[in-house]
């Protein structure tokens, strides 16, 4: 298990509510914007990072993640595994506090690194079927 209930728990009420989520677009059939959308609801601010850089759900976006020009707290990654442990390196570089795989993004070298960093890190999960359950 890539993240445990404790683990989930706190990048989703003690990390921090500045999520950049890696992948979103403006199209709506894709599973990031959704779960962007259930983000928001939540209290979280969502920062899109998508090479297009469009603004989603009222927010700017960005072409990477070192391109957003204040701190964020998790990045939540919607790209397939391969490219994946990339974006977890550059949360790392940037400095956030936690990085978040979602629904089959699996890389486990990434996550041995980005624990390794002192990161956070849930793999293989959804945060908008996670947080509704905190209750």
């Amino acid at each position: 298990m890539y993240g445990t209930p404790e683990t989930i728990r706190q990048i989703l009420t003690q990390s921090g509510d500045t999520w950049a989520v890696v992948g979103l677009s403006s199209n709506e059939r894709r599973a990031a914007y959704g779960v962007a959308a259930v983000l928001q609801r939540f209290g979280k601010r969502i920062v899109p990072v998508h090479p297009k850089a469009e603004t989603v759900h009222g927010e700017q976006g960005y072409p990477s993640l070192d391109a957003i020009p204040f701190p964020v707290d998790v990045v939540d990654v919607f790209v397939n595994s391969e490219l994946a442990g990339q974006v977890a390196d550059e949360a790392v570089a940037i400095g956030a506090k936690a990085v978040w795989f979602q629904l089959d993004v699996i890389d486990e070298a990434a996550f041995a690194r980005t624990r390794e960093a002192g990161l956070e890190m849930v793999m293989d999960r959804c945060p908008a079927i996670e947080i509704p359950r905190l209750g």
